[in-house]
């Protein structure tokens, strides 16, 4: 209590500050990037991130290529834990601009290459590795033309294989064209928590405000063959004459042992309409984009038409069932009880024990965990605070998250397991399994990706300094709040049930079919609100686009827990019907199995839409990642089934009078 009564001066104090800072300014921005003007001739460097690939998903450093390097030496940026983990290494680069000057500029040349130098730059050449540069935020965009469609990407190759050639050319000359908007100034100033922070308009001088902002960046590649002794009497940011790039492959720069390679730019500024606000449409306005929202306007039609009929014609059976018993007199009941059929036989063993309850508490728990933290971050990403602007904060919040709603995780598996013990009696090692069950079986599949990554010298690996920053936030901060949690969960009214449980179990009469056939097939049905969001999220994980449309993402989260809820409660009823009374965890799995169509669908996209993905190395990480995903998603969905048929079931009984 102390603890509290210190605290809450200081977080009245910071609230109060954010409220009158609020109130005298004019406006406040999302998306996650500060505006910054700048005047003309203003130096601004362009920043360098991982090498990427789609064929191997193993990003490289810039710098692990003979690359010009910046006059002061490599210089990393500071990264959050989602760039970390996401393989992010952003460094400086000697790429300069000057604000509105139109300039061409030489760099550096190599020394000769040697035998390994040549043999990476092949082999990133031949894995289609991509260059990604920024520039005041914005990622580099390449737009070309295929059969009349312009087609853009993010990022430039490494280099080139012409067809039908066995040499390889690198890219090795870069037009620039930066679109900038005039600011004029009117009496604000952006004032910013960082790069990535924040920003926050207020009162001004008009003099500081007045400037541009950068609101495109485009590249254009090229290969050019340099004569080597000429070009190293330049020094770097010396001038040359602007060069058109070859389309004969004699003139082009190739890829061989003791050649001498040159790098140069040339920048172009181009006055643009397009307001700072607005400047990321480029890059998320996604192809098919008509496609996409009628596929998922149809998708969601047909789930909501399917719940709904299967939910109105449970309803009305139940309700039959109970007014048809409950309108009959104490004789008639009496007689009836002789003659019960179906759910009312199992009234003394529907609340039994089930098997395993531990295990079941552990993964209610977790399933409240994940669940809370996917919702949360959803409706966060719908609202616009989590921009592709801030690399790394969706991941980043993520985790945050999932520490903090430990404390959820404890309560509920803890009050799930004195509810069936009917003692707070094991809440201690009921608590400790909560914290240690998912995040253990993610740190095992991680630890052994990591080692694969570490062979191959990918910077996708998880440095030593973060494996002990991740321990210390799940033992020191997930633990303890799972405990807490667990512990207000033994000062919680445990359920009570409303019939008692008998001494001697029921026989479950013999059925034709395995029940867990009509389980593992009702996971079809939440899978079909899922598998249209689950392509492009999938694309956007392992082909590089960015995923943006987080507000199809809360529909279809919305949607999928009131099937998954449905499915678990219609197949918990039919289950019981039967004289079934072993309903727990079946309840769980009727909507869980959708994990296993998500799997499988993983294992289909790898085989069907990532056929380039090349070696064993690739497809073990992507196989490894599904893992991860599809056990979130179990549990998720799992523990929205089972908390629903539980409070159904609790009615169901509850409604009816047996004695």
């Amino acid at each position: 209590m102390g603890f509290s009564e210190r605290k809450m001066p200081g977080i009245c104090s910071v609230f109060l500050l954010v409220v009158l800072f609020a109130h005298y300014s004019h406006g406040f921005y999302l998306p996650g990037s500060y505006m910054h003007t700048y005047s003309t001739s203003e130096d601004i460097y362009a920043k360098v991130n991982s090498l990427t690939s789609i064929e191997t998903e193993l990003p490289f450093s810039y710098y692990s290529l003979p690359y010009c390097k910046p006059l002061l030496g490599i210089k990393k940026s500071a990264e959050n834990l989602g760039e970390l983990l996401m393989g992010d290494q952003i460094d400086n680069s000697p790429y300069r601009f000057r604000m509105n000057v139109n300039e061409s500029i030489y760099l550096c040349t190599t020394s000769p290459l040697n035998e390994h130098e040549v043999k990476l730059l092949k082999q990133r050449t031949h894995d289609l590795y991509q260059v990604n540069m920024i520039l005041d935020n914005l990622p580099v965009l390449r737009i070309a033309k295929q059969n009349g469609v312009n087609i853009q990407w993010t990022g430039f190759p490494v280099g080139f294989t012409p067809p039908d050639s066995n040499d390889d050319y690198i890219i090795n000359h870069l037009k620039f064209k930066v679109l900038v908007h005039e600011y004029e100034g009117t009496g604000v100033q952006i004032i910013g928590t960082g790069e990535e922070g924040m920003g926050v308009i207020s009162e001004a001088d008009q003099k500081k405000a007045s400037g541009f902002e950068i609101v495109g960046f485009e590249v254009v590649p090229c290969s050019v063959k340099y004569d080597p002794e000429v070009m190293t009497k330049l020094h770097m940011y010396d001038g040359i004459s602007p060069v058109n790039c070859p389309l004969e492959l004699d003139k082009s720069q190739i890829i061989r042992e003791r050649e001498r390679i040159s790098f140069t730019y040339e920048v172009e500024f181009v006055k643009s309409d397009i307001k700072w606000p607005s400047r990321w449409d480029a890059y998320l306005k996604m192809e098919g984009a008509r496609v996409h929202w009628f596929s998922i306007l149809n998708s969601l039609m047909v789930i909501t038409f399917l719940a709904g009929i299967v939910f109105v014609i449970f309803l009305r059976t139940v309700r039959r069932d109970l007014t048809r018993y409950e309108e009959l007199d104490k004789e008639a009941q009496a007689q009836m009880n002789e003659e019960l059929s179906g759910w009312k036989l199992v009234v003394g063993d529907v609340f039994r024990e089930p098997d395993c309850p531990k295990l079941l508490c552990v993964m209610i728990g977790d399933g409240v965990q994940i669940t809370g933290m996917a919702a949360v971050t959803i409706v966060f990403a719908a609202f616009g605070f989590m921009s592709p602007a801030s690399r790394g904060m969706l991941l980043t919040g993520m985790i945050i998250l999932y520490l903090f709603l430990g404390t959820a995780a404890g309560y509920a598996a803890v009050r799930l397991w004195r509810t069936l013990k009917g003692t707070s009696e094991g809440w201690r090692s009921v608590s400790w399994s909560v914290a240690c069950f998912f995040p253990g079986i993610v740190f095992v599949i991680l630890t052994v990706l990591n080692f694969i990554l570490w062979g191959s010298k990918s910077t996708g690996a998880i440095p030593i300094s973060l494996y002990f920053i991740l321990l210390s936030l799940w033992f020191c901060i997930s633990v303890p709040l799972t405990l807490l949690g667990g512990f207000l969960g033994t000062r919680a009214e445990p359920i009570q049930y409303p019939v008692r449980t008998n001494q001697i179990p029921r026989e479950i009469p013999a059925r034709k079919y395995p029940s867990w056939l009509l389980v593992l097939g009702a996971g079809t049905l939440p899978f079909g609100t899922l598998f249209i969001e689950l392509f492009f999220i999938l694309s956007s994980i392992w082909l590089g686009r960015f995923y943006y449309v987080f507000g199809f993402l809360l529909i279809v989260l919305l949607l999928l827990v009131i099937v998954c809820a449905e499915v678990s409660v219609v197949l918990t009823y039919m289950h019981l019907c039967v004289e079934d009374w072993r309903w727990w965890w079946k309840a769980f799995f009727a909507s869980g199995s959708v994990a296993l169509y998500v799997f499988l669908y993983s294992i289909n996209y790898l085989v069907f839409d990532l056929q380039s993905l090349s070696g064993p190395v690739s497809a073990i990480l992507y196989l490894g990642y599904s893992m991860i995903m599809a056990i979130a998603i179990m549990l998720s969905t799992g523990t929205i089934g089972f908390i629903t048929s539980f409070y159904f079931v609790h009615y169901l009984f509850s409604s009816v009078k047996i004695d």
